[in-house]
């Protein structure tokens, strides 16, 4: 089941520079995180019950350094949180759609993370999380 928008990912080539932009906007700066595994700091900024998600690269072979060499900056992903993360991937599988991510990994937050593949989805990058904790405040 998806329960919300968990938020909308953004490429960017500094995130001091993009916090900078936002939180000249009026928003909240988030702590910055980097996951190892992809290569990638992040920075979570609230909007809501939602989030925006700015993506840095830390290696030059990192898919956010791929994305931003094809398309330069901006919009990146949007994430939708699910229930059950490995339940929605069985059910993905079964309706024929096309995934990136056959099994769950932990992303940002420690949340269990997954991508269905931008030709499922007209062209859009897709990411499902479970969030690692019970509950979420956010989730009412």
């Amino acid at each position: 089941m998806y329960r919300k928008i968990d938020h909308i990912g953004i490429a960017v080539r500094s995130i001091e520079e993009a916090l900078r932009v936002y939180t000249g906007l009026g928003f909240q700066a988030g702590q910055v995180e980097e996951v190892a595994a992809q290569k990638t700091r992040v920075a979570m900024l609230p909007i809501g019950a939602s989030r925006l998600e700015l993506l840095e690269s830390t290696e030059p072979d990192s898919p956010i350094a791929r994305f931003l060499a094809k398309r330069g900056e901006g919009l990146h992903h949007i994430c939708f949180q699910v229930d059950d993360i490995a339940e929605e991937l069985r059910r993905l599988r079964a309706a024929g759609v096309r995934l990136i991510d056959d099994v769950a990994r932990t992303g940002a937050d420690q949340c269990l993370v997954a991508f269905i593949h931008p030709s499922a989805t007209g062209g859009v990058l897709v990411e499902l999380s479970q969030p690692a904790r019970a509950t979420d405040p956010m989730d009412d």
